[in-house]
C-alpha cells in the first residue's frame, strides 16, 4: 500500500523541482527525503523519477500519483474540517500570511478579538509578499492569505484557491506638508507630473507596487529618480514627512498614523485590490473561517474610517 507521507514528498517535489528545496520546506534532511523516494517507487513498482542533467524529472506515472495525491490531501483536510465543527469551541492553528500593510493596519485588532472569543485557537502569522503567498497557501504551507494587487500587475490564480474581496485601496501621491524649510520644490507640486523632478521612495525591485509605480510615472511622462528603496513603509512616510522624498502611498497606511503629510490625488484615482484567499478544501474549517470572517470585519471598519479620515482631510 501506497504511503500518503512518502505521496506528499512526491507531490511537494513537483511543486518545488528540487529534493534540496523540499527537504528545506519540510524540515528533512536531502538523503532522508532521497530515501523516501526511492522507497515509494519500490512500493509503486514503476520508476516515478528520471534525472535529467542535475535535475529530477517526474515520470508520467508519478504525474498520476501526484494527482491522486492531491484529491487525497483535499479529502483528509474536509474531515478534519467536518471533525472540528462537532466541536463546541474553535480550536486549533491557523497559519496566516500577510503583507506588511495588512499585518500593521487589521492584524492587531483581529488577534486581540480572536484571543478573547476563541481562546483555544492559535495563529502563526507570517509576512510575505503576495505571488509567494498565494502560491504557499496552494501547497498547503499557510491555511489562509491577506493579499493584495495593483492595476495592470494582477497576482497569479490559483484553481485551488477561493479568492473573496475586501477592499478598494486608493493610493495617493505624497509629499511633506508645505512650508518646511527647504521644501519649496515639494510644495509647488500639485500633481503627479510636478513630481518628475523629487526624489523619490519606492519598494524594491520585483514587488508589484515598485512595478505599478514606476509605470504610473512612466505614463505620466518620467522616469522617477528612485533614490530611497525599502519594503518598509513605515520608512517610506518619514522619508516623506523630513522632505527627503515623495512616494506612492495607500490610505490604509494612515490607520497607523497621524496625517502629517499633504495628499494629491492622482489622475484616474488608482486602487490597489485586497482580498483574502484560502483552499477550497479547508472552506468549512471553523478556525480558518473565524480569522477570515474578523479580517474582512476589521477592514470594513478601517476602510470606512479611512474614507471618512479622507474626506475631512479633502
Amino acid at each position: 500500500m501506497l504511503e500518503l507521507r512518502r505521496l506528499r514528498l512526491l507531490r511537494e517535489l513537483s511543486i518545488r523541482g528540487t529534493i534540496a528545496e523540499v527537504a528545506d520546506v519540510l524540515r528533512y534532511s536531502p538523503s532522508s527525503v532521497s530515501q523516501q523516494l526511492s522507497q515509494l517507487e519500490d512500493e509503486a513498482g514503476v520508476e516515478l523519477l528520471r534525472r535529467n542533467g542535475r535535475k529530477l524529472q517526474l515520470t508520467p506515472q508519478a504525474q498520476v500519483l501526484v494527482a491522486h495525491t492531491e484529491e487525497l490531501l483535499g479529502s483528509m483536510e474536509r474531515a478534519e474540517a467536518d471533525l472540528a465543527a462537532t466541536m463546541s469551541n474553535v480550536s486549533g492553528t491557523v497559519r496566516l500570511a500577510v503583507f506588511q500593510t495588512a499585518m500593521l493596519a487589521i492584524m492587531p485588532s483581529v488577534l486581540r478579538k480572536l484571543h478573547s472569543m476563541h481562546p483555544h485557537l492559535r495563529v502563526e502569522m507570517t509576512q510575505h509578499e503576495p505571488e509567494e503567498a498565494l502560491h504557499e497557501t496552494s501547497a498547503r504551507n499557510f491555511d489562509l492569505v491577506i493579499a493584495e494587487q495593483y492595476q495592470g500587475h494582477a497576482a497569479p490564480i490559483f484553481e485551488t484557491l477561493d479568492r473573496r474581496h475586501l477592499a478598494h485601496d486608493p493610493i495617493r501621491l505624497a509629499l511633506p506638508l508645505p512650508g518646511g524649510e527647504g521644501n519649496a520644490e515639494f510644495d509647488r507640486a500639485t500633481s503627479l507630473t510636478d513630481a518628475a523632478a523629487l526624489p523619490w521612495v519606492m519598494e524594491p525591485p520585483g514587488a508589484a507596487s515598485r512595478h505599478w509605480a514606476e509605470q504610473s510615472c512612466r505614463m505620466a511622462g518620467f522616469e522617477p529618480d528612485v533614490r530611497y528603496e525599502t519594503a518598509d513603509l513605515q520608512a517610506h512616510v518619514t522619508l516623506v514627512e523630513t522632505g527627503t522624498a515623495v512616494a506612492l502611498l495607500p490610505d490604509l497606511v494612515w490607520t497607523q498614523f497621524e496625517r502629517q503629510l499633504r495628499f494629491v490625488d492622482l489622475h484616474n484615482a488608482p486602487v490597489r485590490t485586497i482580498f483574502t484567499a484560502m483552499r477550497h478544501s479547508s472552506a468549512r474549517s471553523p478556525a480558518i473561517a473565524a480569522v477570515r470572517t474578523l479580517v474582512h470585519e476589521e477592514l470594513a471598519i478601517q476602510h470606512e474610517a479611512q474614507e471618512l479620515d479622507s474626506d475631512s482631510a479633502h
